[in-house]
């Protein structure tokens, strides 16, 4: 069968994303340009355009897409953990293991903050993280397993912590220990909550 418009606009923006992706994963936004996508993706600029008004604008999907890949991959590793608070424990462990991937790295916690500004970052990272976060926490405090008064407040500081856990591991000279001296915060502020 041949691909409707829709379809071929659909595979030529998933294009367009992928190769952005890979591009400011590995080089960074400042140093990818528009050019080097087109010639990546094999499209013209009309067909970037079309689909984005900016390179800002390519980079808010590329950044989004990769948003909900680290969820479904931290949701996916909670769920498989014995009891909520192993569940919050090990999608903590899962952000901070995929921090270690360089892409991840890179357009989550480096070009994120900076291209889309500190609020439209923090919008996003609550569209996507803020409601695991609060599921787990909320779900613990239900089977009484950990004490919390506000389940919201808690959820916001929970993602305060990985988002400097995450800052630390991508600006630290050997990121691999500082994964292992923020795994062990994560840890010790779990326990702390622990009943």
């Amino acid at each position: 069968m041949v691909p409707t418009k829709t379809e071929r606009a659909e595979s030529t923006k998933g294009r367009l994303i992928q190769v952005a992706g890979e591009l400011f994963g590995t080089r960074g936004y400042e140093e990818t340009s528009i050019e080097d996508v087109l010639a990546g993706a094999g499209v013209s600029k009309g067909a970037l355009y079309h689909h984005f008004p900016s390179k800002e604008a390519l980079f808010e999907a590329v950044f989004v897409e990769g948003e909900r890949e680290c969820m479904t991959a931290i949701a996916t590793a909670a769920m498989a953990a014995p009891g909520w608070v192993e569940a919050l424990r090990v999608g903590c462990h899962t952000w901070l293991d995929l921090v270690m991937d360089p892409h991840v790295r890179r357009i989550a916690v480096i070009d994120g903050p900076a291209v889309l500004g500190w609020q439209r970052w923090r919008e996003l990272d609550e569209e996507y993280a803020f409601g695991l976060t609060k599921k787990a926490l909320q779900a613990a405090s239900d089977e009484g397993a950990i004490r919390v008064s506000n389940v919201d407040m808690l959820a916001h500081m929970t993602l305060a912590m990985l988002g400097e856990a995450a800052m630390l591991i991508a600006r630290a000279d050997d990121p691999k220990a500082a994964r292992i001296e923020a795994g062990a915060a994560v840890d010790q502020l779990i326990d702390a909550l622990v009943i």
